[in-house]
């Protein structure tokens, strides 16, 4: 019987694949506020066909259609990424802990965001499932980038790097962050920018909407800030460095959301802060990871023999 062909994957090659999915998963999120961005959100009238009669966009369908179904091609690249990076934890030797269920959920968010996007379609652009569309698509950025984190750490014990109260901070930044960009979505859905002329908004009063999420922006940056106060004081330079890292990535994001606020929300300010969305929950994520390290496993201890007892010579 001849020997099963492995073809085993370096860790480096993992590492790639799994960077290659994170950038793939944000391009995909502001690929799809472009889709909204054009008034395409609704260029392939239907799902999971683009048309009644049609898979794919026809002359007629224009560039809305164009626009729309380029995106939904762009939903399969994700996915192959996201099965090679499946493929390539599956045939890692020796299989690594932890790496496989992160892998399994990016691989499986890819679906299922196709199917919310196939439900945003058939609800006419409803603005709450709109907005869920985009937070979904959070979820998995979250989880890719859990598992390009994960694939550079040991296999041994997670340990703390900042006592216990600042990693608690870190948490409660990273939650308030993911509370700002679920209000964003609310703040989308109350806008102009509908994906379609016939889409509906969610009611809610544009103004006021936008306050509490500039309220939100401002507690998470005050949050962020006390961060890195907090960090250097317990020489914690890794975290720090973390820390400087998003706030500076919130400030970026803030300068162009209050730009696009006050000149009637511009298309592509809209598309930058929709790319800044991604990368304020990657700097959240990065000093949440930054407050613990894992090291690696200790080798079992070799049982010694023990001595056979020594018989006397009759």
């Amino acid at each position: 019987m001849k020997p099963s062909v492995r073809f085993p994957v370096s860790a480096s090659l993992l590492r790639r694949l799994a960077y290659a999915s994170i950038i793939a998963n944000v391009a995909i999120v502001v690929t799809g506020g472009a889709v909204r961005l054009t008034a395409s959100g609704l260029g392939c009238p239907t799902w999971p066909r683009c048309t009644d009669a049609s898979y794919h966009t026809t002359p007629e369908m224009g560039v809305h259609g164009m626009i729309e179904f380029g995106n939904r091609l762009l939903t399969f690249a994700v996915g192959i990424i996201a099965l090679a990076v499946l493929l390539a934890v599956l045939a890692q030797r020796p299989r690594r802990r932890g790496l496989l269920p992160l892998a399994i959920a990016v691989f499986l968010g890819i679906p299922a965001q196709a199917v919310i996007g196939g439900i945003t379609v058939l609800t006419n652009l409803n603005p709450w499932v709109v907005g869920l569309h985009f937070l979904a698509s959070m979820a998995v950025i979250a989880a890719a980038y859990a598992l390009w984190r994960r694939i550079a750490d040991p296999d041994g014990p997670a340990v703390a790097t900042v006592p216990g109260p600042l990693r608690t901070l870190a948490l409660l930044t990273t939650l308030v962050s993911a509370a700002v960009l679920v209000v964003g979505t609310w703040v989308t859905g109350s806008g102009p920018h509908a994906g379609d002329q016939g889409a509906a908004r969610n009611g809610l009063d544009p103004e006021s909407i936008s306050q509490v999420h500039a309220d939100g922006v401002f507690l998470l940056i005050g949050l962020s800030v006390a961060l890195i106060f907090a960090f250097r004081a317990v020489g914690a330079t890794r975290a720090t460095r973390a820390a400087v890292v998003l706030v500076a990535v919130e400030l970026g994001q803030g300068l162009i959301g209050f730009v696009q606020y006050f000149t009637h929300l511009p298309a592509a300010l809209v598309a930058a802060h929709m790319l800044g969305s991604c990368l304020v929950l990657l700097a959240a994520l990065g000093v949440l990871w930054s407050t613990r390290e894992r090291r690696p496993v200790e080798p079992t201890p070799t049982a010694t023999p023990a001595a056979e007892p020594v018989t006397a010579a009759a």
